[in-house]
């Protein structure tokens, strides 16, 4: 413990700041270079350099001197070869709106799944598609994902419109969606023998509220006679909502901020004011 004391003392507030950004440097490095040739590059030098310090110790001097030869005249050819990627990389520091978003708060920040969701809920209630779409919480939904086509893909607007269009051969049931990923697509879900649901709701409505009784996800529905937008969860629905309330709905389920209180209030509002407009 007096060990780990002073260890302590010694650490100034300067070195934390220190490790900080160095920390933050590291991030957007590996940031800018994901997915590009440099990813491979950068994980050969890092086994470089552990095969330097492994030499080193086994006092390897033929093959340490091979390796630390390589680091040296490398930099030059890294900076040829990866000409791209470094300037790339020298575009995204200077953007002003890249260190602006990595500086402020990210609490009010829209989900990128959040988007291209919105975007492709509001076309498909625009043009009056049906259309059903399921996220998938903690209880595992691979059963039904079964029932339909896998697709393990990433969440795009253009992709969850082509999937609903109709007569094309993945519109006829749901999607599931699994974080950032549309999980499967076409699948067939257990329909609610409630008898609470209001008649003119149909099999689609009937579907998107069954699993919810089933599970603990939630359901979006979107009709194909009005284009009206629904959720349900836990077994009940909230119909019209717009699509600013939709956004917030689903920026609260993927920041894990959503609650049962939250959303019984919420389902409580909405209903009051899908009856005000059934009755209008």
């Amino acid at each position: 413990m007096d060990f780990i004391l002073k260890f302590f003392e010694l650490i100034r507030f300067k070195d934390i700041v220190d490790v900080a950004l160095v920390a933050i440097m590291f991030y957007y490095v590996i940031k800018i270079i994901k997915g590009t040739r440099a990813e491979q590059l950068f994980k050969g030098i890092l086994v470089i350099l552990i095969l330097t310090k492994i030499s080193d110790l086994l006092r390897l001097y033929t093959i340490k001197w091979i390796f630390s030869n390589i680091m040296n005249f490398g930099f030059i050819a890294i900076l040829i070869v990866f000409q791209p990627e470094l300037r790339r990389g020298l575009e995204f520091l200077g953007r002003t709106s890249s260190i602006k978003n990595a500086l402020l708060n990210k609490e009010n920040k829209v989900p990128s799944q959040v988007t291209e969701i919105v975007d492709a809920v509001a076309s498909l209630s625009r043009q009056k598609i049906g259309a059903l779409i399921i996220f998938e919480r903690k209880t595992g939904l691979d059963d039904i994902a079964d029932t339909g086509t896998r697709l393990d893909s990433y969440i795009s607007s253009s992709l969850l419109i082509n999937i609903f269009i109709p007569n094309t051969p993945l519109h006829d049931g749901a999607v599931i969606i699994k974080g950032d990923r549309i999980k499967a697509a076409a699948c067939f879900l257990p329909l609610s023998d409630s008898n609470s649901i209001a008649k003119e709701l149909g099999t689609r409505h009937r579907a998107g509220i069954g699993v919810t009784e089933r599970s603990d996800a939630l359901s979006l529905i979107v009709s194909e006679e009005n284009g009206s937008i629904s959720i349900a969860e836990n077994g009940e629905i909230s119909r019209y909502l717009d699509i600013e309330t939709l956004e917030n709905i689903l920026t609260s389920l993927y920041s894990n901020s959503m609650d049962d209180t939250v959303f019984t209030k919420f389902f409580a509002r909405s209903k009051g004011k899908g009856e005000d407009i059934e009755n209008e």
